[in-house]
């Protein structure tokens, strides 16, 4: 049996997150199984939280986020929970090519350009439609030159949940003119609950024999890295913390796990089985799926405890962790990676899915 069930959307406050943004109605919108309750909101097409079983019955909030949309508007990380893109992950040098013409993207990490630009997907106010009790649909039109992408692109994102306690993302897009697009969505997770501390103890498994290193900027440098003997090598279980503070000069770059896994094609029916999950406390069993390639193992690096989540608790030093499904970064300008080049009169089209469960026992 499920337990406090009901005192969720009392804390969590519709008025809160009622507001005008860009001349556009901005608003808290809640879907849900037996199981599972996810809230979002249409400011960045976000993620607020997501609320699934412990191993006590109780519902625990494994996505952090603000309590209000005026929290996350004025959040230093602004990517709490958000829909990425139009690419999500880092363009180098703000600059790619499409038929020998350059385009110039603003840079706002470091020397590169990170999740879209100065103002992605993250920022913009999308219309929203409840479909039911399970789904929430997001569209955007993101307009020619917008953050010097060229073409309109027509995005819709679809959060839905199940009875099986999983959260379904699918993706599609479609452009006027040939347009890069990798979209995603930037949740951080704790899977013992908002607040409740550090993720270091999570175990994890990455379905990945290489990854992509980078170089200081955290681009990659175009070369694939075997796994084995590394402390990247995630293919059994480990938890984060166990090699996080080794001598490695990747790590060192990331200030810890911030990289792209390629996936080694793990299937679960059309899905590749990107990673697993488990909380040490609560034990929340994690499974992430996904039709993207590559996933994004970011351990809450640069977490600074200046931001207050919906629980009262602040964004404190690996107090959370992303795994964000995508494409390869900075892929316009790396020959050898999967293009995203999205042509005109083509559709995008992406599905992943992040399912939830117990340590030791069956999903339901």
């Amino acid at each position: 049996m499920v337990k406090n069930n009901d005192q969720i959307e009392e804390k969590l406050k519709s008025t809160d997150f009622d507001t005008i943004i860009d001349d556009k109605q901005v608003n808290l919108y809640w879907i849900k199984s037996d199981s599972i309750k996810a809230a979002f909101t249409n400011y960045g097409g976000r993620l607020v939280g997501l609320w699934v079983p412990d191993r006590n019955g109780n519902l625990i909030d494994v996505v952090v986020g603000m309590g209000s949309v005026e929290g996350f508007v004025n959040s230093t990380e602004p990517y709490f929970g958000a829909t990425i893109g139009r690419v999500g992950n880092r363009i180098a040098k703000g600059k790619f090519k499409i038929q020998d013409e350059e385009f110039n993207i603003p840079l706002n990490n470091g020397e590169n350009s990170l999740h879209g630009g100065t103002k992605g997907f993250q920022d913009v106010v999308w219309n929203a439609e409840k479909v039911g009790d399970k789904k929430v649909i997001f569209r955007y039109r993101s307009p020619d030159g917008e953050e010097g992408f060229p073409g309109n692109l027509d995005v819709q994102v679809t959060y839905s949940v199940t009875d099986d306690r999983s959260l379904i993302m699918q993706y599609t897009a479609e452009t006027d003119k040939m347009t890069p697009v990798n979209l995603t969505n930037h949740a951080f997770f704790n899977l013992n609950g908002e607040g409740s501390g550090r993720i270091l103890d999570h175990k994890v498994k990455i379905y990945a024999d290489e990854f992509t290193p980078v170089d200081s900027g955290l681009i990659p440098t175009g070369n694939f890295f075997n796994v084995e003997g590394t402390p990247f090598d995630f293919r059994q279980f480990h938890t984060i913390g166990e090699r996080i503070e080794q001598d490695n000069e990747q790590l060192e770059y990331g200030k810890g796990y911030d990289h792209n896994f390629v996936l080694n094609q793990t299937k679960v029916g059309d899905m590749n089985h990107a990673a697993t999950v488990i909380g040490d406390d609560s034990g929340v069993k994690m499974d992430v799926f996904t039709q993207e390639p590559g996933i994004q193992f970011y351990s809450g690096n640069f977490m600074e405890g200046k931001n207050e989540f919906k629980s009262g608790a602040t964004d404190e030093f690996r107090t959370a962790f992303a795994l964000e499904t995508q494409h390869f970064p900075d892929a316009p300008n790396q020959p050898d990676f999967p293009s995203i080049m999205l042509s005109a009169g083509e559709q995008y089209s992406t599905e992943s899915v992040y399912q939830f469960s117990l340590e030791g026992k069956p999903n339901l």
